[in-house]
């Protein structure tokens, strides 16, 4: 089965496969941290109701810094997933061979490429839980910009200095941080590659997309699934592609002219258990960039609502 089976890279995809490998073997450990993730809620309500009270402003102080460090490392996480990413849409898009050909051809970093969407999806779930991550990082930034006024010396910012949470305040602001990330990467990358014809990108990811609808939809696939977990594998991937091709297409992903077959698409998720696909519907309502356009037929947005 596409993308469940465990393919062996080939000699020519190797090259590829290692670079994509060593950051997938990082991923595991990056959702487990985000799952731990308990925020210092407590710690700044009692600084900011008692201002004047200096042992409650440190506990405070040292209870966000080393949970700021850990959103450093998720967000320099984002940036080797991006990077992967490009180089895997570079073996999978490259003439002469069709989409369907890649594919098949490149079992191995098609494979990855699912894993790469299955692992944002997952940590995009998650983060959409946790809402003290932004409130640990703006008391994290107000109190650095109080304190520069103090000459506090503050060695945090070695690690995490002004520009650097710039960037990790933007990321975090997004709903789906991981998700903005690889659509941004992949518009990018479309943008770049101007001699590679778009439908080498876009007939790729929709591509992708029917293949994880038919394994979803047709009972022999599904039956053959070892677990739930392959099931929202699937899903996931699929859902991730199609947030790809709607941010990539001009026309994007919900219109008629469109590739993918978007009320197959949701009607597979709306046959799951709704606790299993709730983020994702909501990754498709939010993070797609088309859906609300005057040309996406009313039954979707209505399927969507």
């Amino acid at each position: 089965i596409l993308f469940v089976s465990d393919a062996q890279p080939t000699d020519c995809e190797r090259e590829v496969w290692n670079q994509v490998n060593a950051v997938l073997q990082e991923s595991e450990s990056i959702l487990s941290g985000l799952q731990a993730y308990k925020g210092a809620g407590q710690e700044i309500r009692d600084a900011i109701q008692n201002p004047n009270d200096m042992l409650l402003q440190e506990r405070a102080w040292n209870s966000v810094c080393p949970l700021v460090i850990r959103l450093k490392k998720f967000y320099a996480f984002s940036l080797k997933l991006e990077e992967a990413l490009k180089s895997l849409l570079e073996s999978l898009t490259c003439p002469p061979y069709t989409p369907t050909q890649h594919l098949e051809r490149e079992q191995a970093l098609a494979k990855q490429f699912a894993e790469i969407l299955h692992f944002t999806l997952r940590f995009d779930e998650l983060k959409m839980r946790i809402p003290a991550i932004q409130n640990d990082f703006s008391y994290y930034r107000r109190t650095i910009s109080r304190n520069r006024l103090n000459n506090m010396n503050l060695d945090i910012e070695n690690e995490v200095n002004n520009e650097m949470a710039n960037r990790m305040s933007l990321f975090y602001a997004e709903a789906t941080p991981m998700l903005k990330t690889l659509s941004t990467a992949t518009t990018n990358f479309v943008t770049e590659n101007k001699t590679l014809p778009l439908e080498n990108t876009t007939d790729c990811l929709s591509t992708m997309a029917s293949v994880c609808k038919v394994m979803l939809e047709t009972p022999e696939y599904t039956s053959r699934f070892n677990s739930e977990d392959t099931l929202l594998f699937c899903m996931r991937v699929m859902v991730g592609v199609i947030i790809l091709y709607d941010h990539v297409h001009p026309n994007g992903a919900f219109n008629k002219s469109s590739k993918i077959d978007m009320k197959g698409c949701i009607k597979v998720l709306k046959d799951q258990p709704a606790d299993n696909v709730e983020g994702l519907l909501n990754a498709l309502k939010f993070t797609t960039k088309h859906l609300n356009d005057e040309s996406t037929p009313k039954n979707i947005r209505t399927m969507l609502q």
